[in-house]
């Protein structure tokens, strides 16, 4: 799934959030759920995947990115539970 992606993680339901962007949301998830990628995610064991959005171009995914950083935790929280109410990984849905 090579699409520029917005991605939004957690650590569980209600948990710590991270939000990201790739080209790559398959090789991205990955990385995260090895560990392999020092940082944030793996200090606060951050690795479901439980929101992501698919842009046509990185420049319109990081535009985003920065749009949902500045939101606060709760409209987060309600974009996850709009189409994610029970916080599924939904990586496997990516394989």
């Amino acid at each position: 799934m090579k699409h520029p992606c917005l991605y939004i993680l957690a650590s569980k339901k209600n948990g710590t959030l991270y939000i990201g962007v790739t080209g790559d949301i398959v090789q991205r998830i990955h990385e995260h759920k090895s560990g392999v990628m020092e940082g944030f995610t793996k200090k606060y064991n951050i690795s479901l995947l439980v929101y992501y959005e698919q842009h046509e171009t990185i420049e319109v995914a990081i535009i985003r990115e920065k749009q949902l950083k500045k939101w606060n935790r709760q409209w987060k929280i309600e974009l996850i539970e709009k189409d994610n109410l029970q916080w599924l990984d939904l990586s496997d849905s990516l394989m």
